[in-house]
């Protein structure tokens, strides 16, 4: 065993072993370099509580939760060297596509991932005896919930459970209360770090400020670069290619994407000065040897939640207060050190002090079906609960998935989708290809959408190999996710050589980390017996098969995110709203699809399916329902029975049986569209018109005579259209004929009585009754025709005398009378000399009423 250097946390080592014999729990504070992630595991290893029924001394294990892979590894090497072992033996160390542990392993480094998935695999986490939460700062969401979880046991089946919470940076006080315990701080440093900050903003690319910052630092040690993501380390590769040569420095990146021996590499010590460019995989890690400056970006991918797919998506964020600190700290492990942040004093002082935990603002559905599948998932208490909109989100969505039954239970689709450390559309996915017979295939496809994008085009590749003739490019692609398939397996055939895979248009990096993202997932499933694996040379139909297959598991994963083509790129949504398609797509012409992936409602993945495919996923969701219009260009009313997903139309045919209330609403609408006058166009011309206002006018004489005001005439409307479609069928009845059949045979004789359409004058002549509304009845010819009657013609059973128009042979009124006798005896005489000297050929007798 080696001789150990102290380090600032070793003094309260034997009050955190004390603590832990007396109470269940522990926060503990120590600033970055401290050493907690090493001496406080070993401690708890060395110095086990007796009061534990699973004593650590008789073979209980002590798991240690690191927020990153790298984190992990180094951590349980370095405590393994400690020991005067190597890692897999009392120390180990389990994470993502690596498990270096043995039936010897006491003490445990995982991921959170991995502690998470022992929950269900192992809900009382037996023969455990310790659980350590390290960075819990960061607050993962799988960090909260080994928090809550574990507390959970602490209260119920596990008391005996020793749980520590361990931060560089946390605000110890609530997360003490949470836990009901007391809170540690060491207050030891390490050694003193500089801190240089931007003296103003700089437009310059990232990679230029990085190249400007080591050739100002006089690189007496190793510098330690914090940037982004992959795509960073590597420009700033480039742009430091000339200074590495000058100086004669080694540049090597740092990040999850890396296998662990490029990583290793990039850690252990070398025989010139390093620059170590790495991500925030390097934030939280033990000491690494010879780093004495720090250059920060101020910058990380931070995991977010794509509300689009659900998955989670890393976008580039400011870091906080807290994780710059972080980052400063690894300046000052091994000797005086300086961090030079690539940004203000000022921008660090408005930054937040913490970022917002995870639970706050990731999906929680791969989490609520993990919780629900324990049946804890209502009792646990949260340090920060998790919002009710996203938890009642992802129920609906679970529910959609066929994970949650209607009672809210684990279904057995869902209890296999659990068996994948995946979101749960795309562990559904995986389910779905078990059963299809296509499960390879489809673990690509998963390993595809788990990860960043493989292409490094912006639009849509067309030609299908290095070295094919661009002349044979294809028009247009069944699915993206497909299409990445097969230049996955084309960079498969050459064994990943970079320059090949970068010809094909793919990311070597994002394409190594597929891989072994889809080998894990393989030794994971059960596909079936019969399925080929691999790439496997299949005949043209059965690739065809296979890629149907894998297609309606993208809808089986996907069922809220169908699409209907509209025209050209624009896309309409199920359930409502419009996406367009992006140009990186390749599903050119699919009339329906699934999107998969989109950013600002634009669609970057996409898979075509077909609409008989919802029916045979998702028959319940299918509404048959029967539409009836009116078309006004044929004056129809059209009936059409759909069947429709989410509002978007599946198959349209005429109605065999449409709902004849309905057509005769709509017909009666389309009539009155303008208004009542609309009506006159259903009669003689002239004739609904006069009959209204004959109707009307005995109305008021005989009370008795039903009303014919609007409301009535609507209402004959409504029963004239009752059988009939089309105005042209309205036509072949007069609406007058209508409204006498409405009103009956009683009140329609007695309209006829008492306003009669017509009436003979004493000459014999027939004069039409014309009868308006708010005024009288009146008729109009000429003088003679009146000669011999002496009193004024009435209507209404006599009780109305009508309004006379004497007309002269010109047809020019001479007089307006309602009382003829009266005009005989005042005014006829003088009107008769004026109409005799006009017209001397007509008869003007001197007593005319005689």
């Amino acid at each position: 065993m080696h001789s150990l250097p102290t380090l600032p946390i070793d003094p309260l080592l034997p009050e955190i072993v004390r603590t832990l014999d007396e109470e269940s729990s522990l926060v503990l504070e120590a600033p970055p370099g401290a050493g907690k992630t090493t001496r406080v595991p070993r401690a708890l290893l060395e110095h086990p509580s007796p009061r534990s029924p699973t004593s650590l001394a008789s073979g209980g294990e002590i798991i240690v939760l690191e927020p990153r892979r790298l984190a992990a590894r180094l951590a349980a090497r370095r405590v393994a060297e400690e020991l005067g072992e190597t890692a897999g033996e009392t120390v180990g160390y389990q994470v993502r596509f690596e498990d270096v542990t043995g039936p010897k392993t006491r003490l445990r480094f995982v991921t959170e991932a991995i502690l998470t998935r022992r929950f269900v695999r192992d809900p009382e986490l037996a023969g455990v005896g310790a659980v350590v939460l390290d960075e819990f700062h960061e607050r993962h969401l799988h960090g909260d919930v080994a928090l809550a979880y574990l507390r959970h046991l602490q209260r119920t089946s596990r008391p005996d459970l020793r749980l520590v919470l361990m931060s560089a940076t946390l605000d110890a006080e609530p997360a003490a209360r949470f836990l009901g315990c007391k809170s540690l701080r060491s207050e030891g440093k390490r050694f003193d770090v500089r801190i240089e900050h931007a003296t103003g903003a700089d437009d310059r690319p990232l990679e230029l400020q990085v190249a400007s910052a080591i050739r100002a630092l006089p690189m007496d040690g190793d510098a330690l670069v914090f940037l982004p993501g992959a795509r960073e380390i590597r420009r700033a590769q480039e742009a430091l290619e000339k200074l590495a040569a000058e100086r004669g420095l080694l540049v090597l990146p740092l990040h999850g994407d890396l296998s662990p021996a490029e990583q290793d590499r990039a850690i252990r010590p070398a025989d010139r000065p390093k620059v170590i460019l790495a991500t925030n995989v390097a934030e939280s890690s033990v000491t690494i040897d010879g780093v004495v400056a720090v250059i920060d970006s101020g910058l990380a991918r931070v995991m977010g939640h794509d509300p689009w797919s659900g998955l989670p998506r890393l976008r580039i964020e400011k870091v906080s207060r807290a994780s710059a600190t972080q980052r400063a700290g690894r300046a000052g492990r091994t000797r005086p050190g300086v961090c030079v942040r690539l940004y203000t004093k000022i921008d660090f002082e408005r930054r937040p002090e913490h970022q917002p935990p995870e639970i706050a603002r990731l999906d929680l559905a791969e989490l609520l079906l993990e919780l629900r599948a324990r049946k804890v998932d209502r009792d646990l208490t949260w340090l920060d609960a998790p919002p009710p909109a996203a938890l009642a989100s992802a129920e609906e969505l679970l529910t959609r998935l066929g994970a949650f039954d209607a009672k809210g239970d684990v279904t057995p689709i869902g209890h296999r989708m659990l068996r994948f450390p995946l979101h749960p559309r795309t562990a559904r996915l995986l389910v779905e290809a078990e059963e299809r017979g296509v499960f390879d295939d489809a673990t690509v496809l998963a390993a595809l959408l788990g990860e960043r994008d493989v292409r490094t085009a912006g639009r849509a590749r067309f030609d299908r190999g290095f070295g094919r003739d661009p002349a044979h490019d294809v028009a247009t692609e069944d699915s993206d996710l497909l299409q990445m398939r097969d230049l996955f397996r084309e960079a498969q055939e050459t064994r990943f050589a970079p320059n090949i895979v970068r010809a094909i248009g793919l990311d070597p990096g994002a394409t190594f980390a597929v891989d072994r993202a889809h080998k894990q997932l393989r030794r994971i499933g059960r596909p079936k017996k019969s399925e080929p694996g691999g790439a496997s040379l299949a005949t043209p139909d059965f690739q065809r098969r296979t890629d149907t297959d894998l297609l309606k598991c993208v809808l089986a994963g996907y069922p809220d995110r169908v699409a209907r083509r509209v025209r050209g790129r624009t896309l309409a949504m199920s359930g409502g709203g419009r996406a367009e398609l992006s140009e990186a797509s390749v599903v050119r012409d699919a009339p329906w699809l699934v999107a998969v992936d989109a950013d600002d409602k634009s669609v970057r993945i996409a898979s075509a399916i077909e609409p008989d495919w919802l029916i045979e996923f998702f028959a319940d969701r299918i509404v048959e329902s029967t539409r009836t219009t009116f078309v006004r260009a044929s004056e129809r009313v059209e009936s059409v029975s759909s069947m429709s997903y989410e509002g978007l139309v599946l198959d349209e045919s005429p109605a065999n049986r449409p709902d004849d209330t309905k057509a005769a609403e709509l017909l009666a609408e389309a009539v009155l569209a303008d208004g009542m006058a609309s009506l006159a166009r259903f009669a003689p011309e002239g004739a609904l018109d006069a009959w209204v206002a004959r109707a009307r006018f005995a109305q008021t004489v005989d009370a008795s005579i039903p009303r014919v005001d609007d409301a009535f005439l609507r209402q004959v409307l409504l029963a004239q259209c009752a059988g009939r479609r089309s105005f042209a069928e309205l036509r072949a009845t007069s609406f007058v004929d209508a409204i006498q059949t409405h009103l009956g045979p009683g009140p329609t004789a007695r309209i006829f009585a008492l306003a009669p359409e017509r009436i003979t004058l004493a000459a014999g002549r027939s004069v039409k009754i014309h009868y308006e509304p708010e005024k009288p009845p009146h008729i109009a010819s000429r003088l003679q025709d009146f000669f011999g009657m002496n009193e004024t013609p009435r209507v209404g059973g006599g009780k109305v005398p009508l309004v006379v128009h004497l007309l002269a042979p010109n047809q020019r009124a001479v007089q307006v009378t309602s009382d003829l006798k009266g005009f005989w005896e005042r005014h006829y005489p003088s009107i008769r000399k004026e109409l005799s000297r006009k017209y001397p050929k007509h008869a003007w007798p001197e007593r005319p009423e005689s």
